[in-house]
């Protein structure tokens, strides 16, 4: 049987919103019929949209994905600090289990609005913080604020080799990580993800991280048969869908 895949990290750029300049890039189109033709044969079960930096507070294109898409797949927004219970509740009634903050590319939120939003969205309604952050950046100081949050998941396997003693402290403490973004990372992901798994077994989830924007490469699916390679087939099953499952659909 051909283990199905919860895609933890894809992108839809819908034309029909607006996009926002990000370093002075804008991507190209990718619909959600692109997202199913080029994921056609892995099993793709269900999945969480994340909202790029180039999409800033729009939610109108992650609702219309999340209904193109259908059941299986959940949302993460980004939203500005000040945004209201009432849009944060509407948000989740769509599907939205999570909110981003891209500190990598200079997010919308300093440390303490960080803080504060990751709180109040988990007491409001569930949802879990998701950090785009270079792990070389988590210093002593900051990796308790984030150990601290009531639930936090970091992209693209903290993005550099250096970084990942801080990022298996983090995972120590209970923080998840996303096996994602091989084309954009500077690291041996083999490596990571043996070290991320032998931490913490519940802690890895996998995500295509297409249309893999920015990338030196995209997406291809020889980066899940990496992790297939280098796992039991039960840690398989864990990281390419019960991890993620428990962690956006329970």
């Amino acid at each position: 049987m051909v283990q199905r895949l919860f895609d933890t990290h894809l992108h839809i750029v819908d034309p029909a919103h607006p996009l926002v300049e990000n370093n002075g890039f804008l991507p190209e189109p990718f619909t959600v019929a692109d997202y199913r033709d080029r994921t056609a044969g892995l099993n793709i079960e269900g999945g969480a949209v994340v909202s790029g930096s180039f999409q800033a507070f729009d939610q109108g294109y992650l609702v219309d994905a999340l209904a193109a898409l259908g059941p299986g797949f959940v949302g993460v927004t980004q939203i500005p600090v000040d945004t209201s219970d009432r849009e944060i509740e509407r948000l989740h009634g769509v599907g939205v289990r999570a909110v981003r903050f891209n500190v990598a590319r200079g997010g919308s939120a300093d440390l303490d609005d960080l803080d504060r939003l990751a709180r109040r969205v988990h007491h409001l309604v569930g949802w879990h913080a998701e950090l785009y952050i270079d792990a070389r950046a988590i210093d002593d100081a900051l990796l308790p604020r984030i150990a601290a949050l009531p639930a936090v998941s970091i992209d693209h396997l903290g993005m550099h080799e250096d970084g990942l003693p801080a990022l298996l402290r983090l995972v120590e403490r209970g923080v998840k990580v996303k096996a994602t973004g091989f084309g954009r990372v500077e690291l041996d992901p083999a490596a990571t993800i043996r070290a991320v798994v032998a931490t913490d077994p519940t802690a890895l989830m996998v995500g295509t991280d297409l249309p893999s924007t920015r990338a030196r490469r995209p997406f291809r699916p020889e980066d899940l048969d990496l992790i297939r390679e280098v796992l039991t087939p039960e840690q398989v099953a864990d990281v390419f869908w019960n991890n993620a499952a428990a962690f956006y659909l329970d």
